[in-house]
């Protein structure tokens, strides 16, 4: 059993990314290129597509360029669109050092940034997807997962407000998401760990088994 620890970590997010960019580097490295040009859950985006958008978000956490608009879907698609000629190596150099450098950025913002972290690693479940590969949005990374997503979402920038009470597989505590607002009880998941990141970051379900009630899946998803 795995105990969920929700103590705040200035560095949690920094781990998880460089535990991430360990698991993850060596795989892109290894790959084709034509395994870059399959297909993501996320809409027209490729793998190429969807490692350009996180090495150019963590590049902007680096170079702490925050404009206006930043991360929405037109800057996003800006930023893929400026890295269309680079080759794949470079793209993943680029990913590469900013897993790497954004770690002191992110544990300096004090929570502000933990979302980036959090979308860098569920980005690396839809590579491992799109691949066939195992452990989609599972992983050495769960351990600081699960408390970041607690603490995500009880925060103003979280898309959901929903309460959720969630007893996962392997975890002797409940993971606790959203902030019951007394009108309603909190919801209930039962299942694994992967799943409940699917859930609360709006990945498909195809194949999965768990339980939920007293919402509907819609209803979790925390990235807006």
């Amino acid at each position: 059993m795995t105990t969920v620890d929700e103590t705040y970590e200035p560095d949690r997010a920094a781990r998880l990314l460089r535990t991430e960019r360990d698991a993850l580097i060596p795989l892109l490295r290894a790959a084709p290129d034509d395994a870059y040009a399959v297909r993501t859950c996320c809409p027209g985006w490729t793998v190429r597509h969807l490692l350009a958008h996180c090495g150019a978000a963590l590049t902007r956490v680096v170079e702490s360029r925050f404009e206006e608009g930043v991360y929405s879907p037109e800057s996003n698609e800006r930023d893929i669109a400026e890295r269309a000629d680079w080759s794949n190596s470079r793209v993943v150099d680029e990913l590469e050092r900013g897993m790497t450098e954004a770690g002191p950025a992110i544990a300096a913002a004090k929570g502000r940034l933990d979302g980036v972290a959090l979308g860098e690693w569920v980005h690396a479940g839809d590579v491992r997807e799109a691949w066939g590969k195992p452990g989609a949005y599972g992983g050495e990374g769960l351990v600081d997962v699960l408390p970041l997503l607690g603490q995500f979402s009880r925060g103003a920038h979280a898309a959901s407000s929903l309460s959720l009470h969630a007893d996962v597989d392997g975890w002797d505590e409940p993971v606790i998401l959203g902030v019951a607002d007394g009108k309603r009880p909190p919801a209930r998941y039962i299942g694994d760990a992967p799943t409940l990141v699917r859930l609360v970051a709006g990945r498909p379900l195809t194949g999965t088994r768990y339980e939920l009630a007293g919402a509907a899946e819609k209803e979790l998803c925390l990235f807006g």
